[in-house]
Formats: C-alpha cells, structure tokens, sequence
C-alpha cells in the first residue's frame, strides 16, 4: 500500500512453547485475511488495531491483552491515520489447547491488568541478551494460567499447605544442586511430579522470592567467591552461569551495588 511505513523486529526465543516474537510499528499497512498455526499473543503500546475474526469486527487497544486462536481467520489494520506499535508472542498450540479455541473466538479480549504486566515482563525478558530462562519460563506459565482462567478453563488446583512447602524446599533442593547448569521449569515439574505453575506459585510463598531470582542470588554468591580467589570476572561469570560478564555485572550491581571488578580489588588489600 502507498504511504505505508513498517518497522519489525522478529527473533525465535529459546524458550519451548513460543515459536516467535515480533515488535513493530504499522502505518498504513492493511493485513489480509490470514490465519497462523500458532496462538497470537497480541499487546498493544501505541494506538489501536481494528481486526475482524471470524466474521465480528474487534479492536485491540494498549490497556489489556488480546488473544487470537490458531487456524482462525482474521485480519488487521490501524484504527487511526497514526498507525500502531505493537508486541507479539506467537504460542505453541499445546500452551492453551485446542478445546479453547471455541471460546479464544468469542472472548479474544482480556483487560486484565495482572495479564498485561506479566506478558510486558515475559517480553522484556526475552528481549534481554542472554536472558533468564528459568524466568522466562515461570512469566510464561503465569500468563498461560492467565489466558486459561479468562477463557474458561478450570484452574489449576492449589497444593495443601503441607504440600506446598514440601515443593518448595524440593524445589530449592533442586536449584541449589545445580546453581551453575541450573534446571528448566519443565524438567523441575517433571522431577518433582508438579504442574509448572504450582511450583513458582509454591516457592514464592514460601520463600517470598520466584526461583528465578533465587537462583540468580545463588549465582551471585558463586561469583563473589570465585573473585575472591582470584578468577577473572569474565570468566567467573561464565562459571557461575551467567550469560557473560556484563549478564554478572547487571545482576552484581543490582544485589551488591557496585561490580564484580571493584569487589575483587577490594579483598586484595587482606589477600595474604
């Protein structure tokens, strides 16, 4: 179309059960009807969309989320001359099911602010280099319980107390055997015959942190060690798990406010 303007970004995250994620700002262009094999995870930041699906006419606006099921036509344009700025998460079919798709048609829609945060945090973190795939795992089992309540599905029963703190110590048990290499959500449910979503729900209220986060503080700790006794920085992060040194220095200065190359210098002033 004459006049129309798109700028897109689009990566494959290694995280199983998104297929793809795609930025981009549109103006003026029209989408055709089209329909994807995948669950489109669609927010809005700027602007507004105007799609029809399965035959209704719908609009998608930057306060909530919109899902589109898979194997449904729809199309897509800006509702206004300004174009839009969009985020999109393309979902593996079995991340929600096909016995959704009937009601994803007619419920497309969700203003549902916790929805909205923790999708705007899953891209975030998937858009960080090298990010954190235990937390990307736990933001992304937190949006599909999300999207199943709102379309209808029952939830996923809560452990008893007992229970629950009993996942929560295996759960740390787990993580703390393997700072370094570290465990994805999906291998740690498995482990410990666990839906994904009970376990972060269950080490967040018995811990007060996600395991994410705990296990980056462990991380932390490694590396501190390793400086210590007189491992580079670049090469304490890689053995601490980290991504590379600027993955540490974030998370360092963050914990311990100032860098893993000042915290190594200070402790040659009593190194015998």
């Amino acid at each position: 179309m004459p006049g129309a303007v798109s700028e897109i970004t689009a990566w494959r995250p290694a995280l199983p059960g998104v297929a793809e994620v795609l930025h981009a700002r549109m103006t003026g262009h029209v989408y055709p009807m089209h329909t994807h094999d995948t669950w489109t995870l669609l927010v809005v930041d700027a602007g507004a969309v105007r799609y029809d699906l399965s035959r209704h006419e719908h609009g998608a606006l930057g306060r909530g989320v919109t899902l589109l099921p898979p194997h449904v036509p729809h199309n897509g344009q800006a509702a206004t001359p300004r174009g839009f700025r969009k985020r999109v998460l393309y979902l593996e079919p079995t991340e929600l099911g096909e016995e959704l798709i009937g009601p994803s048609v007619d419920r497309p829609v969700l203003r549902d602010p916790a929805a909205r945060r923790l999708t705007d945090r899953l891209h975030a973190v998937l858009s960080a280099p090298g990010h954190d795939r235990l937390e990307a795992e736990s933001l992304l089992a937190l949006v599909g319980e999300r999207l199943r309540g709102h379309l209808g599905a029952p939830p996923v029963a809560a452990p008893p107390p007992t229970r629950d703190a009993g996942l929560a110590g295996a759960l740390r048990d787990l993580l703390d055997g393997r700072v370094a290499e570290g465990v994805t959500l999906r291998e740690a449910a498995t482990l410990l015959h666990a839906h994904p979503t009970s376990l972060v729900r269950a080490f967040g209220r018995e811990f007060g942190m996600p395991p994410h986060r705990y296990l980056t503080a462990r991380r932390v700790d490694l590396a501190r060690r390793l400086l210590l006794d007189g491992t580079g920085p670049a090469e304490a992060a890689v053995t601490a798990g980290f991504h590379d040194q600027p993955h540490l220095t974030r998370h360092f200065r963050r914990l311990l406010g100032t860098t893993p190359g000042r915290y190594a210098d200070s402790g040659r002033l009593y190194a015998s």
